[in-house]
């Protein structure tokens, strides 16, 4: 396995990890639990951002950058609530 797919099967599963904190998060039951699940959420986006980065460094995780239009017509879509 290349060091680019290692990275990638690592962000995935460190995507998925923060899913349950968060999903953990919402569902607890007391602030102990609450706080627990969030802490861990927290250290888990830390580690999700530096893997990114390190992708992203590499060129291995590539962004394309929006329309200006698109973000105007999605703005001006989120801006004017329907009725």
């Amino acid at each position: 396995m290349e060091d680019r797919d290692l990275m990638e099967s690592e962000l995935l599963i460190i995507k998925g990890a923060c899913e349950l904190y968060q999903h953990g998060a919402v569902e607890a039951t007391s602030a102990d639990v609450h706080t627990a699940f969030k802490d861990a959420l927290n250290e888990t986006l830390n580690i999700q951002n530096k893997i990114y980065n390190l992708m992203a460094e590499k060129g291995w995780y590539k962004t394309d950058c929006a329309e200006q239009t698109k973000i105007d017509q999605t703005r001006q879509q989120y801006s004017n609530p329907q009725a």
